[in-house]
């Protein structure tokens, strides 16, 4: 019998191979995450449907259609929404819902919609179009009008329809570049910086089918033809190319798509169906526009690159960069906005000597203008812009001067205008003296360890939103208003930060009346000023633990706090140093501190504290490795992280170390940071580095997560509970419950794939081994899902390997170099 069975099945295994080939798939069927499953494909093998594993992480995939012949199995449909899903997740054929995907616990991440009726199969044909079916064989479903980036031979796009690029390369979610047919029936190529609105910003391409004199030769849908030519379709049957294809290589020995890849170029390729000796890749057939940089005609948005960035042309690919003393904002992405490394100031007493011009040719950023000169002469174009303190950049071009504003937009090289700009910097003639700026980093440059003791308890800053409320309420208290602007004294203005003397700082806390805490440094008054007739509302520092001696270092640390300038970092505005006289001006934040946040009330949405998180990663990314001077933190806790009006975090309370007298920061011991925060080296009178930052964020990011204190005194130790939240986490992650650290969260749980992602990220910030944890850089890419999170293993040295789950702690401190 066994025998038999056996015959049997060599018998039908052929019959079972080429079902996989059938194009056919019934109702009920399914496919899993799990790097095994077989796909469903098309009947000549084209094409198949499931999951694709992403690069960077094997236990990620994304639900897709694919070229399943040529080696590189390239995606050509994707299911974006639910991006990415967990390893075990399912894609069921529903008879109701259609496609049907879910996670691991069966929990629906995404249906194909609404249907008009039961689906009774799915075919996948040979056009690569994924189709669900009815009893009667009645279309309910297609892909090809259910696009994501790419058009197939045969595909079309109707009116309404819309072709949306991914963020990056690898990162399937929604990007700034729309292909759409619009109801005037033009095809146009545009962007927009919300995907939830219904406003675009800027169109860079348009087929100007559009005919307003006769509606019936207006377009009416845009062809991929299957002799490769991309075409629009009028309503009277008339045909405009708009793809220029001249001898195009034969569709039956060639695969073809066209793709709206992610840098906004709508690009046809081809791929060989056959090929020997190795792979040739994709080949570039045409693309549009012919260029991108120039292409952009709108009022708003940043154009094919970030703000303050240039976009250049290179075979047809648009190449962005940061033009000289800007920063990418995200050093991950060459293609975002770019920052100033300096601030610039707006100060009537300023002489126009604190800056200077970088004349960079065929440049132009065609928007911004809120001045122009006509006639004009390049000096005279030069000079307006030097001492107009809103000037960020100038272009000249034609006897004609044009003004502009940051942040700058479009910025593009067109060398067809015979122009060239003047882009406003930091002046590098300005004297060591008053500038004490280094220009570029060396091994040498000492390294700005921030010492913030554990007395600032509960943080100055919550006391500042709170008292400033209660006074406000009780309407007792009024400001005088400190009219702006200051002129410099005593030639000690610092070039990044406004020069405050002691009386006007009187006059704008109204001789500080009114208090908004004390901490280690000092004491705090809210103080408010008006600059150009805009009221801005300041936190001052009134430091009293200064060393009297010490001026000089003063006004370096002061420049060096300055010079930060990233949007996850509370600004320093200004500062006093007269006599025994030390202030520090900050900007307010209005909305709290992080800690208010987590532990006071209603908690934040997962989203939000998603955000958060990676706010606060950012941030110490840059003090960490993107600021001229090194800047170690050490007091990384939620009530030194404060919410701007957007809820952004904000890290405060930075910088200020070096500016204590010697035995002043009321500490019994060496040891930085507050308790449940502190790194295991400050114990042992290990050397002190960035990685005691890491170990704090670490703790913070499952704070941020769980929403529970890092020491939580309410709670005792038993099975189910502990009080110390790093070895709480650790035990649901090791027992297989991650899900237990959100409680009933649902909006966390249905984000499973980021929730587990988040918590490995925190828990290797926390190894007690501090070369085991990984920089900041490395943490925020983790966090954001463009590298593989590993499983951690247990934090703790005194843990004995043996007696902990193996696959648990199979990295060893010395493999973190292989796991990410």
């Amino acid at each position: 019998m066994a025998a038999f069975l056996l015959f049997l099945t060599i018998l039908l295994f052929p019959l079972h191979s080429a079902a996989q080939f059938t194009g056919t798939i019934p109702a009920g069927a399914s496919i899993t995450a799990n790097g095994t499953s077989n796909p469903w494909r098309s009947p000549n093998g084209d094409f198949a449907f499931g999951f694709q594993t992403l690069p960077q992480n094997d236990d990620l995939f994304v639900l897709s259609i694919w070229f399943d012949k040529i080696p590189n199995q390239t995606i050509v449909w994707y299911e974006k929404d639910s991006f990415p899903v967990r390893r075990g997740s399912t894609v069921r054929l529903d008879p109701i819902a259609g496609i049907s995907l879910q996670d691991p616990q069966g929990t629906t991440l995404n249906t194909s919609g609404n249907l008009s009726g039961r689906v009774a199969d799915a075919v996948l044909n040979d056009t690569g179009n994924f189709i669900l079916r009815g009893n009667d064989s009645t279309w309910l479903w297609q892909s090809f009008r259910n696009p994501t980036d790419t058009m197939l031979p045969d595909q079309t796009i109707e009116i309404n329809g819309q072709l949306i690029s991914r963020s990056t390369a690898a990162n399937f979610s929604d990007g700034r570049f729309y292909g759409r047919m619009t109801p005037a029936g033009n095809f146009l190529l545009s962007t927009k910086t919300f995907p939830s609105t219904t406003d675009f910003d800027a169109n860079y391409y348009s087929s100007n089918t559009f005919d307003n004199a006769n509606a019936s030769n207006s377009g009416v849908r845009l062809v991929f033809s299957n002799v490769t030519v991309l075409s629009v379709v009028r309503r009277n049957g008339a045909i405009s190319p708009i793809s220029d294809v001249i001898n195009a290589p034969p569709i039956a020995e060639n695969y073809y798509r066209a793709t709206l890849d992610f840098d906004g170029v709508f690009t046809q390729y081809y791929h060989p169906r056959s090929f020997a000796g190795g792979n040739p890749g994709w080949t570039v057939l045409d693309s549009l526009p012919d260029n991108i940089c120039t292409g952009f005609r709108g009022a708003i948005g940043s154009g094919a690159c970030g703000y303050n960035s240039i976009c250049s042309v290179n075979d047809g690919r648009p190449i962005c960069r940061c033009p000289e003393q800007f920063s990418l904002v995200d050093p991950t992405n060459s293609y975002g906005d770019c920052t100033p490394d300096y601030v610039q100031t707006c100060l009537p007493g300023e002489s126009g000597d604190e800056y200077q011009l970088s004349e960079i040719p065929d440049t132009d950023w065609p928007l911004n203008d809120y001045a122009t000169e006509n006639p004009s002469t390049e000096e005279r174009c030069r000079r307006l812009c030097l001492t107009d303190c809103f000037c960020g950049a100038a272009i000249f071009r034609s006897n004609q001067c044009w003004k502009k504003r940051l942040p700058l937009s479009n910025g593009q090289v067109d060398r067809s205008l015979g122009g060239k700009a003047f882009l406003k910097l930091r002046s590098t003639n300005i004297s060591s003296e008053n500038l004490n700026r280094p220009s570029t980093k060396t091994n040498g440059q000492k390294t700005l360890i921030t010492v913030l003791s554990v007395l600032l308890g509960a943080s100055i800053f919550a006391a500042l939103i709170f008292l400033a409320i209660a006074h406000r309420s009780r309407g007792n208290f009024k400001f005088r208003r400190l009219q702006l602007p200051i002129q410099p004294r005593n030639n000690v203005v610092l070039p990044n930060v406004c020069y405050f003397s002691y009386n006007d700082l009187v006059l704008a806390t109204s001789g500080f009346a009114e208090e908004l805490g004390r901490g280690a440094f000092g004491i705090v008054y809210k103080g408010i000023v008006v600059i150009n007739d805009s009221e801005s509302v300041l936190a001052v520092k009134k430091l009293d633990r200064v060393a009297e001696d010490s001026e000089k270092e003063f006004k370096a640390e002061v420049d060096i706090i300055g010079r930060t300038h990233h949007k996850n970092l509370v600004r320093l505005i200004g500062f006093c140093n007269e006599g025994q006289h030390r202030l520090l001006a900050y900007e307010y934040m209005p909305n709290g501190t992080l800690a208010a946040a987590l532990f006071g009330g209603a908690k934040p949405s997962w989203k939000q504290r998603k955000q958060m998180a990676v706010g606060v990663a950012r941030g110490l990314l840059y003090l960490h490795e993107e600021c001229a001077t090194q800047i170690i933190h050490c007091d990384i806790k939620p009530q030194n992280i404060l919410l701007d009006d957007r809820y952004n975090a904000r890290i405060s309370d930075f910088g200020l170390a070096k500016l204590l007298r010697k035995n002043q920061s009321k500490t019994l011991t060496n040891i930085r940071g507050t308790k449940g925060y502190v790194a295991p080296e400050w114990f042992r009178s290990s050397q002190v580095t960035a990685k005691v930052d890491v170990y704090s964020f670490g703790v913070l990011l499952l704070e941020i997560i769980t929403c529970r204190r890092s020491v939580d005194q309410n709670l005792e130790f038993t099975e189910e509970e502990n009080p110390i939240l790093v070895d709480w986490v650790w035990d649901c992650f090791a027992g297989g419950k991650v899900e237990s650290v959100v409680g009933g969260d649902e909006e966390a749980l249905a984000d499973r794939a980021a929730l587990e992602r988040l918590v490995k990220a925190g828990v290797w910030c926390v190894q007690e081994d501090a070369s085991v944890r990984p920089t900041m850089r490395t943490a925020c890419l983790m966090m954001e899902g463009v590298i593989d999170v590993r499983v951690p293993p247990c934090p703790y040295l005194q843990i004995s390997i043996l007696n902990a789950d193996p696959k648990l702690n199979s990295l060893s401190s010395s493999s973190w170099s292989r796991s990410v």
